[in-house]
């Protein structure tokens, strides 16, 4: 029987909304609405947010303007700033922008992981071992993405054998916490108890968090697997902001005030202040100029907007 008392007391939330929610969007988002869009997700508490992307312009053209996203933005007390970063070279951008963590990238499934970054998982993980490397000796710390742990689009189920196995070796390499994804929202929670229990018997819990799309509506029943696991460390995204562009059907990511107001409501502490949050979503709401699909930015949208919250 689940019970308060065998839940995590404290979750992290890992903001994913600059990085993966804007990277899908069709309208252009200028660098200034960015940066305020940014700081209004340091000003709700969320302590830990992926800004940016350091990858070829080309590949995500919403996101090449990141050295000068993170030149424009303030620094918060105790808000640490991430960008993606693909390889050496946008290894080097991020050096040059003077970030201090950054996040790599592989997957599960090896369809996805040639049709997302032209590699196969295993080359993946050579060319992340080179990164790693460098980027600890410059003080940088690497968090680590597998997306596709679940059910791939062009493969399907996912074996939870070869979740462990890339987790691990991204985890060897120096990498401290691998967020294990959902990429298309197709995961139920008896799939997260069984991959994640399998998971975490062979690598502590704490190195491990986990990243939900809400395509099926099972993001938050998902998380709650994940809590009875002792998970602590989720991703979610302003809004609901996001989806994959190399993953066919992939819909939006788990809304962050969706997520808040569930951990809130079982008093789990958070420190995201959600009226602060609903304000940050608003704002891009209007920006990209489409409605949103989070849950609590819809209940809250209009009286938000009223009480300027």
């Amino acid at each position: 029987m689940v019970t308060k008392n065998n839940l995590p007391k404290r979750v992290k939330i890992v903001e994913v909304g600059p990085r993966d929610g804007l990277q899908n969007e069709s309208v252009n988002v200028s660098t200034k609405n960015k940066i305020v869009f940014i700081e209004l997700l340091a000003a709700s508490g969320l302590k830990d947010i992926e800004t940016t992307s350091f990858v070829h312009p080309k590949v995500v053209p919403q996101l090449s303007d990141a050295e000068d996203v993170l030149k424009g933005l303030r620094q918060f007390e105790n808000v640490t700033y991430s960008a993606l970063v693909p390889n050496l070279k946008g290894l080097q951008r991020a050096i040059d922008s003077g970030i201090k963590k950054i996040a790599v990238f592989t997957a599960c499934s090896e369809t996805f992981t040639k049709m997302n970054i032209n590699m196969s998982v295993d080359e993946s993980l050579k060319t992340f071992k080179e990164v790693t490397k460098v980027a600890l000796e410059n003080k940088i710390s690497v968090r680590g993405y597998v997306s596709t742990c679940f059910v791939c689009p062009y493969e399907g189920e996912i074996k939870k054998e070869k979740v462990l196995y890339v987790t691990k070796a991204l985890i060897d390499l120096g990498i401290y916490e691998v967020s294990i994804g959902d990429t298309i929202g197709a995961a139920v929670p008896t799939d997260v108890y069984e991959t994640i229990s399998y998971v975490i018997n062979q690598i502590p819990k704490e190195k491990i968090g986990l990243h939900f799309h809400d395509t099926y509506g099972t993001a938050l029943a998902n998380v709650m697997s994940g809590l009875e696991l002792g998970i602590s460390t989720y991703d979610s995204s302003s809004g609901g902001l996001g989806g994959c562009p190399f993953a066919p059907g992939a819909s939006g990511n788990l809304a962050t005030e969706d997520l808040v107001y569930m951990l809130n409501k079982m008093k789990i502490k958070t420190d995201v202040d959600i009226n602060k949050l609903v304000q940050a979503s608003l704002y891009m709401q209007n920006i990209i100029g489409r409605t949103l699909p989070c849950k609590q930015l819809q209940r809250l949208g209009v009286v938000g907007q009223i009480l300027n919250i």
